[in-house]
């Protein structure tokens, strides 16, 4: 059973960094993709970032490239998400991800497994 469990929310100001954290248990995959999403209030859900296990390649939205980082680290089967340069606009809860499907990782429809969420806020 696929179990994710993200960590590293919480409040910051506009400008400030966090890592979010995702534990993953029992998702050993040779390929596939695990993502991060997020949802603000009364929005839908949205690709924040994938990274592509088999090829260590990343996507982004193009509203944090250049300020956001997915990573893994595969021996601790945990996922990163650093944030840096902190909108007010980044507010929402933050989801990881997983699936065993290697193409369109940031599309949300690609996903079987799924984490609690994290909350981050961003005051200006």
């Amino acid at each position: 059973q696929v179990q994710l469990v993200e960590s590293g929310g919480g409040s910051v100001q506009a400008g400030g960094s966090l890592r979010l954290s995702c534990v993953a248990s029992g998702y050993s995959p040779s390929g596939g993709c695990m993502g991060w999403f997020r949802q603000a209030p009364g929005k839908e859900r949205e690709g924040v970032a994938a990274l592509y296990l088999g090829s260590g390649g990343t996507s982004y939205d193009d509203s944090v490239k250049g300020r956001f980082t997915i990573s893994r680290d595969k021996a601790k089967n945990t996922l990163y998400l650093q944030m840096n340069n902190l909108k007010p606009e980044d507010a929402a809860m933050y989801y990881c991800a997983a699936t065993y499907y290697a193409t369109y990782c940031l599309r949300e429809a690609r996903y079987e497994y799924w984490g609690q969420g994290t909350q981050v806020t961003v005051s200006s």
